[in-house]
């Protein structure tokens, strides 16, 4: 995930969201994986920031990707 590697001392929940899209789309992940999933693909270090903001936007580790990412757009709606 480049945007998250950069050192930031914030995460925002867009941001997240944005990588999690932009995983599902590579099809580096699934929709209906856990969001802790996610975790291979922060450093460490880093995990624990987005971790409290999952947290703090209510997001449980358990809860799918796809719950994530559920505010999508779709134009045939």
């Amino acid at each position: 995930m480049k945007t998250l590697e950069k050192t930031a001392t914030h995460y925002s929940i867009e941001m997240i969201k944005d990588e999690a899209r932009h995983l599902v789309e590579k099809g580096t992940v699934s929709r209906h994986q856990p969001i802790y999933i996610l975790c291979q693909y922060i450093p460490a270090r880093e995990w624990v920031c987005v971790e409290c903001e999952l947290e703090q936007c209510d997001y449980l580790l358990r809860d799918q990707i796809g719950d994530l990412i559920a505010s999508e757009n779709w134009d045939n709606d």
